[in-house]
């Protein structure tokens, strides 16, 4: 269960870092109130998940999962340039998310 939850939270991690760059500077209301809400749930399931894994851990699956979306939505959305380069990294990354789930 902790596993789910830390993947859900580091989704959201995604959400909110987007909403960030869309409130410019908490100047647009919707993309601020996005941003709090999915920040306040991916802080709350990155705790929930640290009752029973590793802190270490932890956070470095969700900031990878958080950063790998991030990008694959900016890339998709075109505010991010597509590259081989991106795309073997952002693999990379993810594998490494992986491992970690198979060393714990």
């Amino acid at each position: 269960m902790a596993w789910l939850i830390l993947v859900i939270s580091g989704a959201l991690e995604a959400v909110w870092a987007t909403a960030l760059g869309k409130s410019e500077g908490f100047s647009r209301l919707a993309p601020t109130i996005v941003f709090a809400v999915g920040l306040a749930g991916s802080m709350a399931g990155l705790a929930f998940a640290m009752r029973d894994l590793p802190i270490g851990t932890s956070y470095a699956v969700w900031v990878g999962i958080g950063a790998t979306l991030t990008v694959l939505y900016a890339m998709a959305t075109g505010d991010e340039s597509v590259s081989a380069a991106k795309i073997l990294f952002l693999t990379m990354i993810v594998g490494g998310v992986v491992g970690l789930k198979a060393a714990h």
